[in-house]
């Protein structure tokens, strides 16, 4: 499988500036900083992609943007597939009464992931019924 070339992202502490006679001292707080390239995950079980991840996996991946899952009831049985596209291959079947892990909303797709099946993909948005 081929590198994102995405870069992983680890904590640092960092000191405070020093103050200046005006300045009020402020805390030390925590940012991140680029340590090497992310962990290879495979895409059909981590919800990751080159612009959105799942923010659970922060801590091994570094993204342009996180998302934090939304979990809700499927009100309808649904197809897992591959892509976004209609034609893109089914890779479960999931049922009325799943719990869906939504992290985009997309036209007429979701994107995330399927916990019981432990399977990342999409599905149509008109199966997503109340958050669990």
């Amino acid at each position: 499988m081929k590198s994102s070339g995405i870069f992983s992202a680890r904590p640092i502490s960092q000191a405070p500036a020093t103050p200046s006679l005006n300045d009020t001292p402020s805390p030390a707080r925590s940012s991140f900083a680029l340590a090497g390239r992310s962990m290879t995950l495979d895409p059909r079980t981590h919800a990751v992609r080159g612009d959105l991840a799942d923010l659970r996996l922060a801590d091994r991946v570094f993204a342009p943007h996180y998302a934090a899952p939304m979990a809700v009831i499927l009100t309808q049985d649904a197809s897992l597939r591959e892509a976004a596209a209609a034609d893109a291959a089914e890779i479960a079947q999931l049922m009325a009464g799943d719990t869906f892990e939504v992290l985009e909303l997309a036209g007429m797709n979701a994107w995330g992931l399927a916990p019981a099946q432990g399977l990342v993909g999409y599905i149509l948005a008109d199966a997503i019924g109340p958050r669990a």
